[in-house]
């Protein structure tokens, strides 16, 4: 039997540095997949700079939380024996993992190195702004604290191309490194000229050595974890063909369902099918476009015209390449990329992406189990909890979409018989009440239909014909099934 699939993106940037992230994952697993959870996006499991950092800023990949490095065995998540108990209760449970994999950067090094660089304008690093000097940067892995178990490969200032901080001057910069065959890639975004830069010891995928360590750093985390695939961080920053290479590498040696989401973050619809043109299809993105027209609309209200939420977007022209999302852990307030929807539309913004036929959607921790930090924000379970349910159970069949009002549009899925009492008729409005007349099916004729949502009361019987006028209240989603 066919069944609609929902991501869970298991973290936010602020979750206590407690290290029982894991533990709650396992204890977790079971309810996720209760409400409708099939597959879990982990944050980067990998040993970072600190326990406190959320991932992003790796030290040692093959550090899952097993030795002694950066002051801590776990890292903020937990311990590696923990990841593993984690991952097999989503396993027993029915819950695919995919794993957050940082690939551009290394933070924390070890030891201080030596060597020739320029300075480049950092709003333009095709444009260099001094003549070669030398610099000792943080640039010499060692990891002391693993040995050379797992992999003997140490990585020095030869392995990257960029750093941005001289210890002997106490100076901050983009700084290109030279010698032989060394540059940024050519295969790379080209915001500011040339973004293969983003942050601490860049990664140079021209070298050879770097390339055969990180497909064998690939594949060993996905034996070592048993995952179902991976969530590629920062793409744009990466070598495209060094990306494609990796995709290619990594289901050859764990088979072509092992799913890639790359973190594409630009909300140019061009780009996006670009770079799926340069990775051959092989991977899903994240859809960064439909994002920012979520993110517009709920800052708009009902000047922002509904019937084209999907126009230009990623899940509108690749549907099969479409991950779908609200927010995420760097959309929330305060964070790098801050462009939150707001909680008016918030509900209506999920239902957009579950219950409509196209894309993969992942549901935000965030959103869903609240956010910490110095400004929380509470999670919206009870908003979300019928939009899962009605994925789950409802939301199959033919979809006949019903945009032909500015600021009310609706659909209607016809349902399928594997799924008893499946349909539903689905309608939003983000300015005053407004209803619409949809047809649902001369089989459902005489049939008592609710908002499963809960924000209105009435019922709808539908007709002898098969059509039913639907409501909905002003700013709201209603989701309207068989009672």
């Amino acid at each position: 039997m066919v069944e609609n699939k929902t991501m869970l993106q298991f973290f936010e940037w602020h979750l206590p540095a407690d290290g029982k992230h894991w533990s709650r994952l396992k204890e977790l697993a079971p309810e996720l997949k209760r409400i409708g959870i099939d597959s879990i996006w982990l944050p980067p499991p990998t040993k970072a700079i600190s326990p406190d950092d959320v991932g992003y800023a790796p030290y040692d990949l093959y550090d899952l939380g097993e030795f002694d490095q950066k002051t801590s065995v776990r890292t903020k998540y937990g311990t590696k024996d923990e990841l593993i108990e984690a991952i097999q209760a989503c396993h027993e449970n029915g819950l695919k993992v995919y794993l957050d994999v940082v690939m551009n950067h290394k933070a924390g090094a070890d030891e201080t190195e030596t060597f020739q660089v320029v300075q480049v304008d950092e709003m333009d690093r095709t444009k260099v702004i001094s003549d070669p000097f030398e610099i000792e940067g943080w640039t010499k892995f060692n990891f002391a604290g693993r040995g050379d178990a797992y992999s003997s490969f140490k990585w020095n200032y030869h392995h990257f191309n960029g750093t941005d901080y001289d210890v002997k001057t106490e100076k901050t910069g983009v700084f290109q490194i030279l010698g032989e065959h060394k540059s940024w890639s050519d295969h790379v975004d080209d915001e500011f000229g040339n973004y293969d830069y983003l942050m601490f010891a860049n990664y140079d995928y021209d070298h050879p050595e770097v390339r055969e360590e990180m497909i064998r750093w690939g594949k060993w985390l996905a034996d070592t974890t048993n995952c179902h695939g991976y969530r590629l961080d920062a793409i744009k920053h990466i070598n495209h063909k060094f990306i494609n290479d990796f995709v290619h590498a990594m289901m050859d040696h764990r088979g072509e369902d092992f799913f890639f989401v790359g973190e594409f973050w630009k909300p140019d619809l061009q780009k996006c099918r670009e770079y799926l043109d340069i990775v051959d299809y092989n991977i899903a993105l994240f859809d960064v476009p439909l994002h920012y027209k979520l993110h517009n609309a709920s800052k708009a209200g009902s000047d922002f015209d509904l019937t084209t939420i999907f126009d230009d977007t990623l899940v509108q022209s690749h549907r099969r390449n479409a991950v779908t999302f609200v927010d995420n852990h760097d959309s929330q307030p305060h964070e790098a990329l801050e462009s939150w929807v707001e909680d008016w539309f918030k509900q209506s913004a999920y239902a957009l992406i579950l219950l409509r036929g196209a894309g993969y959607p992942c549901v935000f921790y965030g959103d869903y189990f609240g956010i910490g930090g110095p400004e929380p924000c509470e999670g919206k379970k009870a908003a979300l909890d019928p939009l899962l349910y009605a994925r789950k159970h409802l939301a199959y069949g033919e979809q006949t979409d019903y945009f032909d009002h500015p600021n009310t549009i609706g659909w209607v899925r016809g349902g399928v018989p594997e799924h008893e009492n499946s349909g539903c008729a689905v309608l939003i409005s983000n300015g005053d009440e407004g209803e619409k007349r949809m047809f649902v099916g001369e089989e459902s004729a005489g049939q008592t239909w609710k908002d499963i949502t809960g924000n209105r009361q009435d019922e709808v019987v539908i007709e002898e014909d098969g059509w039913a006028t639907f409501r909905v209240n002003g700013g709201s989603v209603s989701v309207w099934a068989v009672g």
